[in-house]
């Protein structure tokens, strides 16, 4: 399976690809838009999509690209996430003036980066791509921020390992793929959909009163507001399925909202160790 990630080679999203496909191809994409630019017109079989961190929250782009493209959630995975210090062949901590990393890696390592006043930190497109970055220029003095899986992949050093500033920091990621092409799984027990309710007073508390009805556990709601149409917003939601119920009626929240999309009816992941 060609699996499509935005970043670079041993991103965690490379590492979330091989977790859910240990022989999958990986093909890497500069931007998320490429990434399913690739997953549409069939360059590559699905892609892996940040979509949630513990800590920083949602990644809203994702959001949007699901909402306008013809995919669905096949599966979903979490991954913790560890953050390391990471040096070129025979360099040293203590040599290090520079870092660079994805803005949300190095937000995730304030204090360690704090702690160092002699470092000077800069934001990258990538955490993997500060790695390639960093080797490619040879300087001991320039380290990244990224996984122990991009340090190996590079050939690149761990000069100090967990540095995050919460032990508590997980990644959630979907797995998607063409619509048409979704394999079906018996064991189904989580929905992700989108949905936009008529301007009306009452409306959003009609339309979640259904998931009440339904006996689900809604375990997300995220809104984002709609281009072009001032203060109207799309509303994203997860819930789980009770294993005596079923999935929540489109018809039913069609009373209320003017548009319905499920974007996915997939495995719940459980939190790993």
């Amino acid at each position: 399976m060609k699996i499509a990630i935005q970043g670079e080679p041993g991103s965690f999203s490379h590492e979330a690809s091989l977790k859910m496909e240990s022989e999958a191809t990986i093909y890497p994409c500069a931007l998320s838009a490429d990434v399913f630019r690739s997953l549409i017109d069939g360059t590559v079989d699905a892609a892996t999509i940040p979509i949630e961190n513990s800590l920083a929250g949602p990644v809203v782009e994702h959001y949007d690209l699901l909402l306008h493209h013809d995919v669905a959630v096949e599966r979903e995975s979490l991954l913790r996430i560890h953050h390391n210090l990471i040096g070129v062949p025979g360099s040293s901590i203590e040599e290090v003036t520079r870092v660079s990393s994805h803005p949300v890696a190095l937000a995730q390592c304030r204090r360690f980066l704090e702690a160092h006043k002699n470092f000077e930190v800069m934001p990258y497109y990538d955490t993997a791509g500060s790695v390639k970055q960093i080797m490619s220029q040879g300087d001991k003095q320039f380290a990244a921020v990224a996984s122990q899986a991009a340090a190996d992949f590079y050939g690149a050093n761990v000069l100090a390992s967990g540095i995050e500033d919460n032990a508590q920091n997980f990644t959630r990621f979907f797995f998607i793929r063409r619509t048409a092409l979704v394999a079906k799984d018996d064991r189904a027990n989580k929905v992700s959909l989108a949905f936009t309710v008529e301007n009306l007073p009452g409306t959003l508390v009609k339309a979640l009163q259904i998931f009440a009805d339904h006996g689900t556990n809604l375990t997300k709601i995220e809104s984002r507001p709609v281009p072009g149409q001032p203060w109207q917003y799309v509303f994203y939601v997860d819930y789980q399925v009770s294993p005596e119920g079923s999935k929540v009626p489109v018809d039913q929240l069609l009373r209320y909202c003017s548009m319905v999309k499920e974007l996915g009816f997939y495995v719940h992941a459980e939190r790993p160790a």
